[in-house]
């Protein structure tokens, strides 16, 4: 037994120092608020972003510093964003987006309070088509992984979705689908639900990826 946790040990630390080997030179901008592997930091209000589709990434990165995403004087957040994506070459945002999408997506704890039935109800009516059978993702549609994202981090998204803070700009036609999606979830605390259920779910399917 105790070799076995000495194996393991070794082999993630190996992991460790090759993804730091391999980080590319422009992510060292990024480490302060999203980690060294792109776990995130809620209490930065910076989301996890290892593990996500390098097409989505290198997009929102490229969104950032043209100002289709953060040019929004609510969105205090992505302006932050904003003047980082400034430094960015175009062969730097594709470098980090290959990168991210290489590094193991963060564990889940599921924490955040909800009724699990009715996520799954309104999750599965309202956001598998697009997103996967619980947040995983689906590159092939462009839709983001979103079940590794911090609740906080999803409701502030979904909120500038609904005010036209985000998704309203004329060159984000993935974003205007999604401020259309914000529209069709009315009910109180349908958010909530959705998170509990997504969080339950990748707690355990996200454990096998």
């Amino acid at each position: 037994m105790l070799t076995r946790v000495f194996f393991v040990a070794a082999c993630l630390l190996l992991q460790a120092a090759h993804s730091s080997a391999d980080q590319p030179p422009a992510y060292t901008t990024c480490v302060a608020c999203h980690g060294a592997a792109g776990e995130g930091n809620a209490a930065l209000n910076a989301p996890a972003i290892a593990g996500q589709s390098a097409d989505y990434t290198e997009r929102q990165l490229r969104h950032f510093r043209s100002g289709v995403r953060g040019s929004d004087s609510a969105d205090t957040l992505g302006m932050q964003m904003r003047g980082m994506a400034a430094s960015l070459s175009d062969e730097d945002m594709s470098a980090i987006a290959a990168w991210l999408a290489e590094q193991p997506r963060p564990n889940v704890t599921p924490s955040h309070p909800g009724d699990l039935k009715n996520g799954n109800d309104y999750y599965h009516s309202k956001c598998d088509a697009c997103h996967g059978a619980w947040g995983e993702g689906n590159a092939r549609l462009h839709a983001p992984a979103i079940a590794w994202l911090d609740a906080a981090y999803i409701k502030r998204q979904f909120e500038h979705y609904q005010q036209g803070v985000r998704g309203s700009h004329p060159e984000d036609t993935y974003g205007k689908q999604m401020q259309l999606m914000s529209g069709v979830l009315p009910e109180a605390g349908f958010l909530d639900d959705i998170i509990a259920y997504m969080q339950a779910r990748a707690a355990v399917d996200g454990a096998e990826l």
